[in-house]
């Protein structure tokens, strides 16, 4: 036992004698630097991740909250309607049949000038009867309709006010993919309620016909019913869109919310105060977005743009030297690549302006100056005709104050009951026609199941009716 004993002691003697001899005349001393280490491809998004988080986090939208909270307004709109009951009159006599109804519908509106001028949607306002606006701060007016464009789904509204909070107009051309915006409305009649979210996606359309904008601003921020209407701001408080839809199969916000431009909004509102209408300008070409499959028919070489197909004759699209083939890529130096971005930034514009067209021919890339002009002629292919206006003399040698001549015909059904070229339409559903823009309005704003009385001038002068459902 000893002898194990021992065998033990001195081999534990023997170790701590061997570590000793490495440490001191072995061992190298270490010298400890503390320096940056280069982060690792993994590190680097981790940091990038957290430097965005933070940023989210520090966004501020107070600021764009107090500016708009006040100036956007909850919209009601009272319309009557009277329902003649006839088994009523069979037994209680002639006017003891008839009934009338009201139907109340709600929306949102943003004041734009102190002195009462509100901004909405058309569809908010549509048939009413009776306008009543109420403030953020309770106070209720009665609105007077200024003008609307169905097309552009804007109506003006005016309260009489002084000394209003208003929102003032924002660049929508400006505002970029991924930045940061507010809706700003009263969904379900709840006041004064702020949803934010980014912008998802420019020049959207949603019609895919036309017979509304198609340059939509889609934002992911949560819209409602009773938010058409209301204001979408940046955070600066600036107004660069009108919420006016969502794309929903329960009709609620399931993340996808859709706003007019500010721009196109802007100037439909300059166009009703100063004209009582809205001014379109056309560029006075035909065509559609170039795509690949275009661009391999056409034999030429894919880019974005829009393909010009053809150039109406004295517009100012042919007076500058566009022609057939040319691809336009940018006007005023803004991307054009869809249709729905060539369509946003005309409505943006009046006749008579001048944009810088930039275009390819032949591999190259050139730059000319086009004088917008006033749209004359309107294929409406729901009618199956071509419209042009009319100018003074002609309606005078007409004896008539308004009106649009009908060029071209492709509706079999009106050539069979003697419709021709020459007849001019004067009335649609009792309301005078003025311009081709006025028909293309009339329709656009048509109802599901809405009859269209149209009244017609033909050869001879005589007046004739028509009816399409």
């Amino acid at each position: 036992m000893k002898k194990i004993v021992s065998i033990v002691l001195f081999s534990a003697l023997g170790g701590f004698l061997t570590l000793g001899f490495y440490k001191l005349f072995i061992e190298k001393p270490q010298i400890v630097i503390e320096k940056a280490v280069e982060p690792s491809p993994s590190m680097v998004a981790t940091s990038n991740s957290s430097r965005t988080i933070a940023s989210t986090e520090n966004t501020d939208f107070t600021v764009a909250a107090e500016k708009t909270l006040n100036s956007v307004v909850h919209v009601k709109n009272t319309s009557f309607k009277t329902v003649r009951d006839p088994f009523a009159e069979l037994f209680y006599g002639q006017g003891n049949g008839m009934k009338q109804y009201s139907q109340v519908g709600t929306g949102s509106g943003v004041i734009i000038s102190s002195d009462g001028y509100i901004i909405t949607n058309n569809h908010v306002v549509k048939n009413a009867t009776e306008i009543e606006v109420t403030l953020n701060n309770k106070k209720v007016y009665k609105a007077k309709m200024i003008g609307t464009d169905s097309t552009n789904d804007i109506a003006l509204l005016k309260v009489e006010a002084t000394d209003l909070p208003y929102i003032v107009f924002g660049d929508s051309n400006s505002i970029k993919v991924g930045e940061w915006v507010l809706a700003v409305g009263n969904p379900y009649n709840l006041t004064s309620t702020v949803t934010a979210g980014i912008v998802s996606a420019k020049g959207r359309d949603l019609e895919g016909n036309g017979n509304i904008t198609d340059s939509f601003i889609q934002t992911d921020a949560a819209v409602n019913p009773g938010n058409s209407g209301g204001a979408l701001v940046n955070t600066r408080g600036e107004l660069v869109g009108i919420n006016t839809a969502i794309t929903s199969r329960t009709g609620s916000f399931i993340g996808y919310s859709f706003a007019v431009p500010s721009n196109i909004a802007k100037k439909v509102v300059e166009d009703l105060m100063e004209f009582g209408n809205v001014q379109k300008a056309i560029l006075g070409i035909s065509g559609g977005e170039l795509n690949n499959r275009a661009a391999e028919n056409l034999d030429i070489e894919y880019t974005e743009g829009f393909y010009i197909a053809d150039v109406i004759e004295n517009s100012g699209a042919e007076k500058a030297g566009l022609k057939k083939e040319d691809i336009i890529i940018k006007l005023d130096n803004i991307k054009i690549s869809t249709y729905a971005d060539l369509q946003g930034f005309l409505r943006s514009k009046r006749p008579d302006e001048m944009v810088a067209v930039t275009y390819i021919r032949d591999g190259e890339s050139f730059t000319v100056d086009v004088k917008l002009t006033k749209n004359e002629i309107s294929n409406v292919s729901v009618l199956g005709l071509e419209l042009k206006n009319i100018d003074k003399n002609k309606l005078k040698k007409l004896s008539i104050s308004n009106g649009v001549e009908i060029t071209e015909i492709t509706n079999k059904e009106l050539m069979y009951y003697g419709v021709k070229k020459g007849f001019v339409i004067v009335a649609i559903n009792n309301e005078n026609v003025t311009s081709v823009d006025d028909v293309n309005n009339m329709i656009a704003s048509k109802t599901d199941g809405e009859v269209l009385r149209i009244e017609m001038l033909n050869l001879e002068g005589e007046r004739e009716r028509y009816i399409f459902r």
